[in-house]
């Protein structure tokens, strides 16, 4: 069962709770905390791209650098240059963004949305946050003379493959898949054997295809995500954590010696994100900046004055 993770308190009464489960393991591998359900699995969502992406390195996919593949891990913003980005990796193998199956959407990032909007331009397929990724699902469909018609079927080779990757690296047990928003289909995983995927990838020996993985996110955090992203402030406040959100409330990531983290917060509130990932990055000890401390207790305002915040329950974690 779920418990209490975060609060929103307005002039001193306790307004809102967010109920999730969180785990914490040691740079052992093991469990040093937990709050929850974290052994049953949930969706993770785009906090699964890393290791979609572990799955496409393993089977042919050869990024031209680390910038490349960020984007292909990416939860992109839609800015100008991740689009261009999306763009090359496409021309690149040939392909153009009508091959991509993913929908077409606006920009995640709300500059780009709202210049969108204002230019009167249309949702289209390279701008949905997911396109970096599929662009290098078709690039690794291309390598192995797999079609790239369909690539979204579960029985597709590439789907196999991923699925492969993913049991492989988190050591869960096969189960039924979902379907993610983009299309793609996801594989169920729980809390605790995601942080230790997490924690495979940092950890893993230099060179290796989960260690490019871990590279190119702490290169490139801006590009896995957007300006003023949660993971960029985290990984550029953080020296060495590799982190992942994902839609729906979870987040998983993993510094250097392999301690690492997974949660869910079982309504999917943004707002109880950074609260709850800075407690549990200051649980395992990691030293809050300025900026950091700002961002553990954001203001609820009153009338344009501060008169509340929110912050991960006091003594839970």
């Amino acid at each position: 069962m779920s418990v209490e993770l975060v609060e929103v308190v307005r002039s001193g009464f306790r307004e809102c709770v967010h109920r999730g489960s969180v785990v914490l393991l040691g740079a052992d591998g093991e469990v040093r905390f937990e709050l929850g359900e974290v052994h049953g699995p949930i969706y993770p969502r785009s906090t699964n791209k890393p290791l979609q992406a572990l799955a496409l390195l393993r089977n042919g996919f050869t990024p031209a650098d680390d910038a490349e593949l960020a984007i292909a891990i990416a939860s992109h913003y839609g800015e100008p240059d991740q689009v261009a980005a999306v763009r090359r990796l496409l021309d690149r193998n040939g392909f153009t963004e009508d091959d991509l199956e993913c929908p077409p959407d606006l920009p995640l990032g709300e500059l780009p949305r709202a210049l969108l909007l204002a230019a009167g331009e249309q949702p289209s397929r390279i701008l949905m946050n997911c396109s970096g990724k599929h662009a290098a699902m078709l690039a690794t469909c291309a390598a192995n003379s797999w079609p790239t018609r369909g690539y979204l079927d579960r029985a597709h080779p590439l789907q196999q493959a991923v699925v492969e990757t993913i049991a492989d690296v988190t050591g869960e047990p096969e189960t039924d898949l979902g379907i993610d928003g983009c299309g793609l289909p996801i594989v169920p995983v729980s809390l605790v054997n995601l942080a230790r995927a997490f924690a495979t990838l940092v950890t893993a020996a230099p060179h290796t295809p989960e260690r490019r993985v871990a590279q190119a996110i702490r290169a490139h955090p801006r590009v896995i995500s957007g300006t003023a992203a949660p993971d960029l402030i985290l990984m550029s406040e953080t020296p060495g954590l590799v982190c992942k959100i994902g839609a729906d409330g979870v987040h998983a990531g993993a510094l250097p010696d392999g301690r690492a983290f997974a949660y869910k917060v079982d309504d999917g509130a943004e707002r109880a994100r950074m609260p709850l990932t800075l407690a549990i990055l200051r649980r395992l000890g990691v030293p809050w900046t300025d900026r950091l401390a700002e961002l553990a207790a954001p203001p609820i305002l009153g009338g344009g004055a501060r008169v509340g915040v929110i912050r991960a329950v006091p003594g839970v974690l």
